[in-house]
C-alpha cells in the first residue's frame, strides 16, 4: 500500500515532474511508421503531457516538433510539408526537422527575425516499425542491442493500441505472471496450429500441451525474480508434475517496457507511453526467430479490434468490452471475448483513470510488481540527484545488453535454471536470422 503522495510520484510523468524528466531520459516510441505513410505523412500527437506533431519532410527525414508554431500559435497539424520542413498555413513559417526556422516569409528581405527563432524540436529514429523521440536534455542514449531491435525487418511487427487510463497500470498488469492464469483463462483450448499471431495459442517448448491449459491448471506459481542490466527477470514456475515443471521467463525492461514469449517461435517487445496522466498508448514489436513474419495476417487480425487513425479499441467501456455472460459461463473467464488485449484493457481501466494504490493490499504473488516499484523509487532517487538511472547507456555499454531471454517450456523441477539457459540456446543456435 503506497502513500497519496507516493502514488502521484510514479504515476504522474508530465514535464517537470519526477517521473516525467526520469522517463524522458530513454528514447520512447512517438509512432508507428505506418501512421506516417501515405501522401500526408503528418500526424498530431500528445505525448508526456505535450502537444507535438510528427511527420516526414520531403528528404525522407523525420522530425517531432511543437504543435504550436512560434509566431501566433496556430495548429502546425494543419501545416504544409514542403521546402526541407514543415510550414505553418497561417504566414507561411517555415521548420526543420530539428525546429529551426528557414523562413519567415512575409517579413522584409531583410528581416533577421528568422535567425532568432527555434520551434520545440526533439529528435526521431526509426526502430522495427516505430519512430521513437528523445524528449530528454542532453545526448541521448544509444539503444540495447535486444533482439527487435537488430531482427531484419522481415521478421518483426509493430503495433499500438489506447487505453484509458494511467500508464502505470498497464506495465504492471504485463509483469504480473499470476493474472494469466485467471484473467486469460479459456475453458477449451485451441487447435495450435490455427494460432499464428495470437498470444497463448501456441504449445509450451518441449511438451504437448497447450500454454492455455497450463494457466488454466496451474494458479499458484513460484514466483523468481532476478536483477539485470535491463532490469529485471522474472521466472514463473507452475510445477506439473514431481518431476516436471513449467518455465516462463519474461523480462521488465525499464522504465516502462516489458519482453515476453508469445509463442515458440515469436516474441513481444511491449512499452506503455503515457499520453498524459490519464491515457497512454502501448507499442508493441512482434519478433519472430523462425520464418519471417506474416505482417498483413498480423496487421488485419488487430484492425479487427482497433480503428484508425488513431487505434482507439473498438471494445471498450461504452459497449461493456464486449462482456457476454454466457460466454463467461463455459468459454473464457472473464466473458469478453478471445483477445487478450481487451482482457487487459478492462483490467487496467477498471482500476480508474489513476489508480488509487492507497487502498490496495498487495500479496506473494506480487513479487514483482513490489520490486519494480522499488527500482523506480530507487531510479527517481539517483535521477533526482543528477545520477544516470539503469539503462541510460553508451554505444559501448549498449552492444552487451542483448536478448533478452524469453522462453516458454516444460523442464525438470531440479533444474529449471539449467532448462531456460539451455532453451534459450538452442533457440538461438536454430534462429533463421544472426543478430
Amino acid at each position: 500500500m503506497l502513500s497519496a503522495e507516493q502514488n502521484d510520484l510514479i504515476t504522474r510523468t508530465g514535464p517537470g515532474t519526477p517521473a516525467g524528466r526520469l522517463m524522458r531520459q530513454y528514447w520512447q516510441p512517438a509512432a508507428l511508421v505506418d501512421e506516417l505513410k501515405g501522401n500526408r505523412p503528418i500526424k498530431p500527437v500528445r505525448l508526456f503531457g505535450e502537444d507535438l506533431v510528427i511527420f516526414k519532410d520531403d528528404q525522407g527525414r523525420y522530425g517531432l516538433v511543437g504543435r504550436h508554431c512560434p509566431h501566433r500559435g496556430t495548429d502546425l497539424a494543419f501545416g504544409r510539408l514542403e521546402n526541407g520542413g514543415l510550414r505553418c498555413a497561417f504566414h507561411g513559417w517555415l521548420f526543420d526537422v530539428n525546429g529551426k526556422c528557414l523562413e519567415t516569409p512575409a517579413e522584409p528581405d531583410n528581416s533577421n527575425l528568422c535567425a532568432n527563432i527555434k520551434q520545440k524540436a526533439y529528435p526521431v529514429v526509426e526502430k522495427s516499425g516505430i519512430l521513437f523521440a528523445y524528449l530528454g536534455d542532453g545526448e541521448p542514449p544509444a539503444f540495447p542491442h535486444f533482439d527487435c531491435f537488430v531482427a531484419p525487418d522481415s521478421h518483426t511487427f509493430a503495433f499500438k493500441g489506447m487505453i484509458d487510463c494511467n500508464w502505470l497500470q498497464s506495465l504492471e498488469v504485463g509483469i504480473d505472471p499470476v493474472h494469466t492464469s485467471f484473467l486469460h483463462r479459456f475453458f477449451h483450448d485451441e487447435d495450435p496450429t490455427k494460432g499464428y499471431g495470437k498470444m497463448f495459442r501456441d504449445n509450451t517448448k518441449d511438451a504437448d500441451m497447450p500454454m492455455t491449459q497450463i494457466m488454466r491448471e496451474v494458479t499458484r506459481p513460484r514466483i523468481e525474480v532476478d536483477e539485470t542490466d535491463y532490469g529485471f527477470r522474472i521466472v514463473t514456475l507452475r510445477q506439473i508434475s514431481d518431476a516436471s515443471t513449467h518455465v516462463r521467463v519474461t523480462n521488465l525492461v525499464f522504465p516502462n517496457a516489458f519482453m515476453i514469449p508469445m509463442s515458440r517461435e515469436m516474441t513481444i517487445s511491449q512499452w506503455h507511453v503515457p499520453i498524459d496522466d490519464t491515457k497512454h498508448y502501448w507499442y508493441a514489436i512482434f519478433t519472430s526467430f523462425g520464418k519471417a513474419v506474416d505482417k498483413d495476417t498480423m496487421r488485419n487480425q488487430r484492425l479487427e479490434l482497433y480503428q484508425l487513425p488513431d487505434y482507439i479499441p473498438n471494445r471498450n467501456k461504452s459497449n461493456d468490452y464486449g462482456f457476454d455472460p454466457h460466454e463467461q459461463e463455459s468459454e473464457t473467464y472473464t466473458g469478453m471475448g478471445a483477445d487478450i488485449n481487451v482482457h487487459d484493457q478492462w483490467a487496467c481501466e477498471s482500476m480508474g483513470t489513476i489508480q488509487d494504490r492507497t487502498q490496495e493490499h498487495l500479496g506473494t504473488s506480487d513479487k514483482a510488481i513490489i520490486a519494480y516499484r522499488k527500482l523506480l523509487r530507487q531510479s527517481l532517487e539517483k535521477s533526482g540527484k543528477g545520477e544516470k538511472p539503469i539503462l541510460v547507456v553508451d554505444e559501448k555499454e549498449a552492444a552487451s545488453i542483448t536478448g533478452p531471454l524469453a522462453i516458454d517450456g516444460i523442464g525438470p523441477v531440479d533444474d529449471w535454471k539449467g532448462y531456460y539457459q539451455r532453451s534459450e540456446a538452442q533457440k538461438r543456435e536454430a534462429m533463421s536470422w544472426k543478430a
